[in-house]
């Protein structure tokens, strides 16, 4: 009788330290993916970081052993570079537009296709789901052609409608499968409060999808922002984003790596300030979309 416990006991002691032993050699092995994943990144920094003569010299890891190198003229000169500032100023007049648009018809198209009754709606909503599968490479003729003929190409406001029509149905689509999720009863009861759908839509619907909005806000922000191919063609040649200015000084000025990689990697760390400022919302929204 007291030989069953005791090999129970040694049975879940060994369970135990092989739990233990697996949770700490995952947490070893995620820990090396994060820092071979973050390699590249790391490079870039260290490399905005030293002179143009030392980066021709060595790679990025003399740094470690001469430690001196490192200077912060090379930010210096990038803010001196008025078309990278200039870049960067047309990047985030580009992206903060097309965000908030994507982000309000998305919300307000989302809840008419989960709550509204009109004709057609399903129709409609299968017609939103089929443009996800457009290519943007598709409409960069026609539209370039309507955009001539209506005056808005190589303009800032073009790029703007661009990226919203593209984004929309994705926007759409997530938004209104996240508001149907929402109880039925609850959306009753504040019409039984005599709440309109404005009302409704601003104070019970948005606060419940706020996190799924705050994806989807990060989401368009990262897309937009590390675009090139429509800025590339639409965007005012003067004033170009950051991603196109990048490729013009490579192209014109192949040997300026001192103010391409700051540039470069400025260009990376403000999405990624973007999204860790909102990362409790993202990890919410997608948490809840896994358990709905």
């Amino acid at each position: 009788m007291t030989t069953v416990p005791t090999v129970k006991a040694k049975q879940s002691l060994g369970a135990r330290l092989a739990a233990r032993a697996g949770g700490g050699v995952m947490r070893v092995f995620l820990i090396l993916v994060a820092l071979f994943w973050l390699m590249p990144t790391i490079g870039l920094l260290l490399s905005s970081l030293r002179d143009a003569d030392d980066i021709a010299a060595t790679g990025w890891w003399k740094i470690f052993t001469a430690p001196s190198e490192l200077t912060f003229s090379n930010y210096q000169r990038l803010l001196d570079n008025s078309v990278i500032t200039d870049s960067l100023f047309s990047t985030v007049m580009i992206t903060v537009p097309t965000t908030f648009l994507v982000v309000v018809i998305g919300s307000l198209a989302g809840y008419a296709f989960a709550w509204m009754e009109f004709p057609g709606r399903d129709w409609w909503f299968l017609i939103v789901v089929g443009l996800l599968v457009v290519p943007v490479q598709v409409a960069l003729i026609p539209v370039s052609e309507l955009f001539g003929v209506i005056g808005l190409f190589e303009t800032t406001f073009g790029v703007i409608m661009f990226h919203t029509a593209f984004g929309l149905p994705f926007a759409i689509f997530l938004l209104r499968n996240f508001f149907a999720e929402i109880p039925r009863e609850l959306l009753e009861a504040a019409r039984l409060d005599g709440a309109g759908e404005i009302r409704l839509f601003t104070r019970v619907v948005m606060p419940l999808g706020g996190p799924a909005i705050a994806s989807l806000g990060i989401f368009q922000f990262l897309w937009v922002w590390n675009d090139m191919l429509v800025a590339l063609i639409f965007a005012d040649s003067e004033s170009p984003p950051i991603t196109v200015a990048l490729q013009q000084q490579v192209r014109q000025f192949g040997n300026n790596i001192d103010v391409l990689a700051p540039g470069a990697f400025v260009s990376m760390v403000i999405p990624l300030a973007v999204f860790f400022a909102f990362q409790r919302q993202f990890v919410s929204g997608v948490m809840a979309g896994a358990v709905k």
